[in-house]
């Protein structure tokens, strides 16, 4: 066997040695996001809901209930929107109105965390794209991210650069 031909090999075996070895580094490029929902009012059991649907669809951020927050949740009578300010940090606020005028709260929810996990508004229209907020029906009720919105946030979290605007509030209206 050529000298390239065994380099190759030893070093295959010893990442697969590695890779089975060692499942707890693995687990530790998980980032744990802590949120609260102390000021959600009525929504505090749907943002719960909405961080299980983040945490079955991305493999690299778990979002936790707890303090200290790196976001917070705030029920209020206006319009839902985001004020992320940096990667998994901000806040969200659940307005009421969208929930009035017929808007999915789990979608709602799921949605706007996504801008804090690094997500922009997509004004698709398309129900199957969870960024697309409003611009979708409001008889869409689709709280899951896409393959592509997840595979996002899995490299932002992964160290790309988040394409949502920092510092800035996110809106539908």
């Amino acid at each position: 066997m050529s000298r390239p031909l065994r380099f190759i090999l030893s070093a295959l075996i010893s990442v697969a040695f590695l890779l089975v070895t060692a499942p707890a580094q693995a687990t530790a490029l998980v980032t744990v996001v802590r949120y609260d929902t102390s000021r959600a009012a009525e929504f505090a059991t749907t943002i719960d809901q909405a961080a299980a649907v983040w945490n079955a669809n991305v493999a690299n951020v778990r979002l936790v209930k707890g303090t200290p927050a790196n976001f917070v949740v705030i029920a209020d009578n206006g319009w839902p929107r985001a004020l992320p300010t940096s990667l998994g940090r901000g806040t969200v606020w659940m307005g009421r109105q969208a929930v009035d005028q017929g808007y999915y709260p789990l979608r709602i929810a799921t949605h706007e965390i996504g801008h804090i996990l690094g997500l922009p508004d997509r004004r698709t229209g398309l129900c199957s794209d969870l960024m697309s907020g409003s611009s979708a029906p409001v008889s869409c009720t689709n709280a899951t991210p896409s393959a592509a919105e997840r595979a996002e946030v899995n490299g932002n979290f992964a160290g790309a650069t988040p394409l949502v605007e920092f510092g800035r509030v996110h809106s539908e209206r």
